[in-house]
């Protein structure tokens, strides 16, 4: 057995158990590359250990443009796409003042969470609404 052939036939496998054990679809498309690297080796023998790896490198980056423009295009849209960013997820919602906005800070409880918030003086016990956040403070209005 010729070495090229059996090198791109264990890195096409490498690349292949590594996408099953780390599941990204990033190795898949490299995996696929080095596939057509070797089928093109194992027909068309005698080309130059610099040229496959040319064509390894070019078909990685076409596959991963082909992964990028088409198909993850028509993965299906979170129902929740602010699940994990948790004070984008809060906007819009109206809460009750726990601690007054004086100086133009207040607190109110969420839940089981306390959260300091910015926004005009009000007195404890109005409602507010939160209108956006600045990294852990979220921005209030009167509701």
């Amino acid at each position: 057995m010729r070495w090229d052939v059996f090198a791109w036939a264990a890195l096409a496998l490498l690349l292949f158990a590594a996408e099953a054990l780390a599941p990204g679809a990033f190795m898949l498309w490299l995996g696929f590359a080095a596939t057509a690297v070797l089928l093109a080796v194992l027909f068309v023998p005698g080309i130059p250990l610099l040229v496959q790896v040319g064509a390894f490198v070019v078909l990685s980056f076409v596959s991963i443009q082909v992964y990028r423009r088409w198909f993850r295009r028509r993965e299906p849209q979170s129902d929740r796409p602010d699940l994990n960013r948790r004070t984008a997820a809060l906007v819009g919602e109206v809460v009750v003042l726990q601690e007054a906005i004086v100086a133009g800070r207040g607190r109110v409880q969420i839940a089981d969470a306390y959260w300091t918030v910015t926004g005009p003086e009000l007195p404890a016990g109005a409602r507010v609404r939160i209108t956006g956040a600045r990294g852990m403070e979220l921005q209030v209005e009167s509701a």
